[in-house]
This record gives structure tokens, C-alpha cells and sequence, in this order.
């Protein structure tokens, strides 16, 4: 059984025990967190798909640790002008392992 779900704007295919790198959520390490916008549920005997989300379809998971990305740089300079900019980032991110899914 799998699901599709949608969190920070993005979606993601998950199974039961699945560890997904999603954006961070407000939790703490050990809490329990709830998925409630599951836009497709697959089961052996098809796919049910809602309209935009599964009447009583929910994905629970548990967080395993909150953290950064590996660091990026941004360039951005124009040429034969003098003008260059360095920038670095790092992206936030809640590391989650899906627990249940319910349908």
C-alpha cells in the first residue's frame, strides 16, 4: 500500500516505513506528526485517487530529526561590470518515518 501526500507544497510517494527528507515541519524529535492532504491512496486492488484529497485518508509518521542541508552557493555576477555576488544557504528539513497508513 502507498500514498501520495502533500506537505510544504510538495508532494510525496510514501509506503510504510518509508524516511523521507520533507521541509520542516514545527515538531519535535519522537512526536508524532498526521498527513491529512493524502491525494491518492494505491491498495492491491487499485488506485483510489480524491478530489483534491481522500475523504478519511490519513499518513502518520514519526520525526526522527530536524536539520540543514549541505550547503549551497549562489553566484550571481554581470559581466565587464564589476558586480559579483556570494551567497551561501542552507535549506531546513524534517527527516520523517512514515508509521501507518490509513485509507
Amino acid at each position: 500500500m502507498y500514498a501520495v501526500i502533500c506537505t510544504g507544497g510538495k508532494q510525496y510517494r510514501v509506503s510504510e516505513g518509508d524516511v523521507v527528507f520533507i521541509e520542516k515541519l514545527d515538531a519535535e524529535v519522537d512526536a508524532t506528526v498526521n498527513f491529512d492532504q493524502v491525494l491518492a491512496v494505491g491498495k492491491d486492488d487499485g488506485v483510489v485517487v480524491g478530489a483534491p484529497t481522500v475523504a478519511g485518508a490519513t499518513v502518520t509518521g514519526k520525526v526522527l530529526r530536524n536539520g540543514k542541508a549541505k550547503k549551497i552557493t549562489v553566484f550571481t555576477y554581470r559581466p565587464k561590470k564589476g558586480s559579483a555576488r556570494k551567497l551561501g544557504h542552507r535549506q531546513p528539513y524534517t527527516k520523517v518515518e512514515i508509521q501507518s497508513i490509513k485509507a
